[in-house]
């Protein structure tokens, strides 16, 4: 009881006072099950992708160059892809039957069946192939490569055609590093986290053009994770140096509201039905409310482990997974989360 009360004073100093830790007599997120990943050295995982309708989840085990194959109904793993070359982000086409995974080792998008789960091609990019975001509309995948593994002072995000698996165009960024993308839906605007210099890029994805970059504020660093609540205009960006979740206004970037953070977030989500943010990192997932499109508060910080920042929301399922790696000797695994409203 005396650690306990030792605890909560810090954790209350620990805030400034325009950040609110909300009052509340459950968790918003629930363990409900665990799904074992044995045989997994020590290594990051990446990124998920869903399959609600077949009730699956893909999830890449980057330092482990495989891909795991999950049965959300049984929570079971049902299929390993092997030899995948540090996979990174992955899109699935139920309407063609494939998966494209970036294979930042392979320096390409291997296109895999995604009932056989045999390889059929591959679209070649640069070397250090990482993030990706899809457009539904026009079908093309952009996928953020090149940068510090290139050993150029410039990255690309490629653009390519998943109909027709082929490389249409690069955009260049004059920055070694460039992380998380998202697509805005009712516009042709392309956001980026243009993290070799602690910024936020705007594109149009249309023209190739470069609209706006946005610093982040002073003192703020290493953008990586980012999520986008498009019906209020807001961009939520995440930062590792020092931990921080940033709202920036999507039409301006100003940052209208900033809170601290666990530290060393892979993965944010937004979550549009609760009006929550979800945000994996080094230890816990921590969860923000979002009262009005400038307020926010912290809903609650569900313990997770170490180097467990790869997690996504599935509104479909009213789930949240998150991948845990292999670590002091302990399996790797996936947490199953039911959100709770």
């Amino acid at each position: 009881m005396r650690h306990r009360k030792i605890f909560t004073f810090m954790l209350v100093v620990s805030f400034p006072a325009h950040v609110t830790v909300t009052a509340q007599t459950k968790e918003p997120l629930k363990l409900v099950a665990t799904i074992p990943l044995p045989g997994l050295k020590d290594g990051d995982f990446d990124h998920f992708a869903p399959d609600p309708d077949g009730h699956r989840l893909f999830l890449t085990d980057e330092e482990n160059d495989k891909v795991d194959v999950l049965d959300t109904a049984t929570n079971t793993r049902i299929h390993t892809i092997e030899d995948a070359k540090a996979p990174h982000a992955i899109l699935y086409r139920k309407d063609l039957k494939k998966l494209f995974i970036v294979e930042g080792d392979a320096s390409a998008v291997k296109v895999y069946d995604s009932e056989t789960y045999k390889p059929l091609g591959e679209i070649k990019v640069s070397i250090d192939a990482d993030s990706a975001a899809y457009d539904p509309a026009t079908h093309y995948l952009y996928v953020v490569n090149g940068g510090r593994e290139a050993h150029t002072s410039y990255s690309l995000i490629s653009i390519v055609d998943t109909d027709a698996s082929m490389k249409l165009r690069d955009l260049k960024i004059d920055s070694n590093r460039v992380e998380a993308l998202v697509l805005e839906k009712s516009g042709p605007r392309l956001f980026c986290n243009i993290t070799g210099q602690n910024a936020v890029g705007v594109f149009d994805r249309n023209k190739g053009s470069h609209l706006a970059t946005w610093p982040l504020p002073p003192g703020d660093k290493t953008n990586v994770a980012m999520a986008f609540d498009e019906a209020n205009h807001r961009l939520l960006v995440s930062t590792r140096n020092p931990g921080r979740l940033l709202v920036l206004n999507s039409d301006t970037g100003k940052v209208v509201a900033e809170l601290p953070s666990v530290g060393m977030v892979d993965d944010a989500a937004y979550d549009a039905k609760y009006k929550r943010i979800y945000l994996a990192g080094d230890g816990y997932v921590d969860v923000f409310q979002q009262q009005d499109a400038d307020h926010y508060s912290l809903l609650g910080k569900v313990q997770g482990s170490f180097r467990a920042k790869t997690g996504i929301l599935v509104p479909e399922l009213g789930r949240y997974y998150l991948a845990v790696p292999h670590h002091e000797g302990k399996d790797a695994e996936v947490r199953v989360y039911e959100v709770q409203p």
